[in-house]
């Protein structure tokens, strides 16, 4: 978990007084690309942690080297307990990190920093859904990553045909509730469902990674990629001006305003992969929404108008 590295990677930096993004990435195990967000993370938060350029440089933590964490002044000590508190909800691994960093700060700072640590939380389950737990193919998946090896992979694709792939994994993504593996094929870079991994197996056998692979920026790809595909089809709609938080909130980046009309009410531009995409997204407002443009989107919204009609017709007034 993220918070095991920040408070390890604090404490490494306090037992050597300077570190290099590289020394960090080799102690922990990680990409150095994590390792930089990490120490990134810890100087945003408040903590004295500063990067220094030039031969010989690297991040020091303020103060100088030491083995217990008496440097942090209060403030210091609260911001990361505010940073690191919140995985503490879903990771019994992070709960005994903060335990441990409870222990090594200064008594009168301990009440404060326990409270930051309290104050936040993170729920992982939305609103009417079943708890969620992190799939044990991730755990799988996660130290293949980190001892880079290969990993032989039963995968089933979206039309539902199964394959075997022997894959160089480079790195896991959480994207909401759903996790994904980038991996290096014989065709190059894939990205595979996890709950669409039947079987994984992790050899022996020495897994390459680019030297300039850095998962955020492969990620940006792979969201780029998807929401290009997810957006082949534009509409314009007006709506009334206090609904379009709710239409942004439905279409997410494939909503854009595009001024006002006449009668005052506001114009959007929305996107989706087909005109249906859309039509079934807006077919519940009913006239509140009226399409403008194009006419796929409009013969749809006729369409589904006409079949529910023809469904519930004679309805009304069947039980006087």
């Amino acid at each position: 978990m993220r918070a095991d590295r920040l408070v390890a990677t604090l404490l490494l930096m306090q037992s050597r007084g300077r570190v290099t993004a590289a020394e960090v990435a080799d102690e922990l195990e990680v990409s150095v690309a994590t390792a930089r967000r990490d120490l990134e993370a810890l100087s945003a938060a408040g903590i004295p942690v500063y990067p220094q350029s030039g031969r010989g440089g690297g991040w020091s933590l303020v103060g100088g080297a030491r083995t217990d964490l008496s440097g942090l002044s209060a403030t210091e000590a609260q911001a990361l307990f505010l940073l690191v508190g919140p995985a503490a909800a879903v990771s019994g691994e992070a709960k005994a990190a903060l335990r441990k960093l409870v222990r090594a700060l200064p008594q009168t700072f301990r009440a404060d920093a326990e409270a930051a640590a309290s104050a936040t939380m993170i729920d992982p389950t939305r609103w009417g859904e079943r708890d969620r737990r992190r799939p044990e193919m991730v755990d799988l998946l996660q130290a293949a990553v980190i001892r880079r090896r290969k990993v032989r992979l039963t995968y089933t694709n979206s039309a539902r045909q199964r394959s075997e792939r022997l894959v160089d994994p480079w790195g896991l993504v959480d994207k909401d509730d759903s996790w994904y593996l980038l991996a290096g094929t014989e065709r190059g870079q894939r990205t595979f469902r996890v709950d669409r991994i039947v079987h994984a197996e992790s050899t022996e056998q020495p897994a390459e990674r680019p030297d300039d692979f850095t998962l955020a920026a492969a990620w940006d790809e792979v969201v780029g990629e998807v929401e290009q595909r997810r957006s082949t089809t534009w509409a314009t709609v007006l709506i009334d001006a206090r609904f379009v938080p709710i239409l942004r909130d439905h279409f997410g980046r494939h909503c854009h305003p595009d001024g006002a009309d006449d009668d005052g009410r506001a114009r959007i531009r929305l996107a989706a992969p087909t005109p249906l995409d859309i039509a079934r997204n807006l077919a519940g407002w009913g006239s509140m929404v009226e399409v403008l443009e194009p006419r796929s989107v409009r013969a749809e919204l006729a369409r589904i108008g006409t079949e529910l009609a023809h469904h519930y017709a004679g309805e009304h007034g069947a039980g006087g």
